[in-house]
């Protein structure tokens, strides 16, 4: 029973965020990518400091998003938080990524259902790798994570001018709240 629940969930996921595959051309064209992701520094694991939910991230605590390179070039990537701050609630996601574009590394398509698949772009990474922003063309969804589970209230403000100077509604982006010992 717990097998088909985690199913339709997963599928009401999926649908809410390929509601988005029909994306104006004309907003994709204005979200840029960082030129360049050393690929290999940016695996590991990024705290999810802020973002415009999915369905399935309200909610969310404790929220980590870790990326490990595959020998086939593809991104094993695992999405764990627990619900409402509690340690019996624990989800995780285990979606593939594929780096589309190989010059720059910063444009993945994310699969969390076969066939489908919806473009991340890296649109923020600062130079140490430390703090990185994950945005989706449609403007619906944006993450911002860290390797740290907090980062400066200026950087968390700057980021924020940031994302609203390219278009996205600041007032939808939600702190995640990260609760560690």
């Amino acid at each position: 029973m717990g097998k088909k629940i985690d199913l339709i969930v997963f599928t009401f996921f999926l649908l809410s965020l390929f509601g988005c595959l029909n994306i104006d051309k004309e907003n994709e064209s204005i979200m840029q990518t960082v030129e360049y992701v050393d690929i290999e520094r940016f695996m590991g694991d990024w705290y999810v400091i802020a973002n415009i939910p999915t369905f399935i991230e309200k909610e969310a605590t404790n929220a980590i998003e870790s990326y490990r390179l595959d020998d086939d070039g593809n991104v094993a990537t695992t999405f764990t938080f627990f619900k409402k701050s509690s340690p019996e609630k624990k989800v995780k996601y285990t979606p593939k990524g594929f780096i589309v574009n190989k010059k720059s590394n910063a444009e993945w398509a994310m699969q969390f259902l076969w066939p489908f698949k919806s473009k991340f772009l890296i649109i923020n990474l600062d130079k140490n790798y430390q703090i990185t922003v994950i945005g989706h063309p449609s403007k619906k969804y944006v993450w911002i994570m860290s390797r740290n589970p907090a980062i400066e209230d200026e950087k968390y403000e700057s980021i924020l001018g940031y994302l609203s100077s390219i278009g996205y509604d600041i007032s939808k982006i939600k702190e995640v709240p990260q609760e560690w010992d």
